[in-house]
């Protein structure tokens, strides 16, 4: 008979399974949790992720906080851009704020330049990229000639399309002429009931190849296979466009209306270029009309405090497609 030694192997359980000493000596021994982080890994972990974090809290803190900083300073005194030590008037900018008829005017516009100017280019982004889908010859081209406006200055925009609405020079009027809709012709920018639909109009154009972009990349992701099931199903194209192919492609569509909304709110280089928010104002928006306050009248005070307006109005709607957009990302990714 072989003896067998302390290394040797011992009866374990009822099953009569030889089982070494060391090993059970390992089962008895106490096992770190496996989701139990070492404090020294989770304090590296912080001090990285805060080496990280700095320089864009350094950006948040110079480019944002302490502009709205100066800017609640500036909404309660009567600052004109000379005195260094403005009187404080309190709510006094807030009260003007809310009776001046012209901001609600403008904040009229602003309203249908975010209604108008978002659904738009959506619609017309996401026709073109469809009808681009699935076409290879020549796709590049097509990127890029539309989605080369977006990437035009606002200004330059602005100056070409103000030829182009010209009322004696401009080509829409001839071309109006040409096809015997001379009884249309008049004066874009210098008419009050056309005046901000022809600056939205140019906008839209500038907007709607980037649009088109994004949703062409998006459609990229789209699971054929749903789509060949569903054409098996009988669905007609609406249907499988509605029910097939914008869920799946919705964080995307999201993210796009976040940033036309937001633009909405914030309009101005291209309605200050085109019209100057006239005439008579019929094209002014909150951005011009503060513009117009804070450095054609000097009163900074004033138009500060309807920079805060747009802010106010503009923050609700950004936080909440944001967390919609993530909602479904996450959906999305079976989290």
């Amino acid at each position: 008979m072989t003896t067998r030694g302390p290394q040797q192997t011992a009866r374990a359980n009822g099953s009569g399974a030889p089982v070494t000493i060391a090993t059970q000596a390992l089962r008895r021994a106490p096992r770190p949790s496996a989701h139990r982080t070492p404090l020294v890994t989770r304090r590296a972990q912080m001090r990285l992720g805060l080496l990280l974090v700095a320089p864009v809290m350094v950006m948040v803190i110079v480019f944002f906080i302490t502009p709205l900083v100066n800017a609640l300073y500036y909404a309660f005194v009567d600052f004109d851009g000379l005195n260094p030590n403005p009187p404080f008037v309190g709510l006094d900018n807030f009260v003007e704020m809310f009776t001046d008829e012209r901001v609600w005017a403008a904040l009229q516009n602003n309203a249908i330049w975010i209604v108008i100017g978002t659904i738009a280019p959506l619609v017309i982004g996401l026709a073109l990229a469809l009808l681009m889908w699935n076409v290879r010859r020549g796709s590049s081209v097509y990127r890029v000639v539309l989605f080369l406006p977006y990437v035009l200055p606002q200004v330059v925009i602005g100056v070409v399309w103000g030829w182009i609405y010209d009322p004696i020079r401009g080509w829409l009027n001839k071309a109006l002429e040409l096809v015997g809709l001379g009884q249309l012709q008049t004066g874009w920018l210098g008419n009050a009931d056309t005046a901000l639909y022809a600056v939205l109009a140019t906008a839209i154009w500038a907007t709607s190849g980037f649009v088109f972009v994004i949703f062409l990349s998006a459609l990229g992701n789209v699971d054929m296979e749903l789509i060949d099931a569903s054409m098996l199903d009988g669905t007609n194209t609406l249907q499988r466009l509605w029910y097939v192919i914008l869920p799946q492609i919705m964080p995307v569509f999201l993210m796009v209306t976040t940033i036309t909304l937001i633009g909405g709110f914030s309009v101005f280089d291209i309605i200050f270029v085109m019209t100057g928010g006239g005439p008579a104002g019929a094209s002014d928006v909150l951005g011009t009309y503060a513009y117009s306050q804070a450095f054609q009248l000097n009163r900074i005070s004033y138009g500060t405090t309807l920079a805060l307006l747009i802010t106010v109005l503009a923050i609700p709607f950004t936080i909440a497609l944001n967390r919609l957009q993530r909602r479904l990302s996450m959906q999305g990714t079976g989290a």
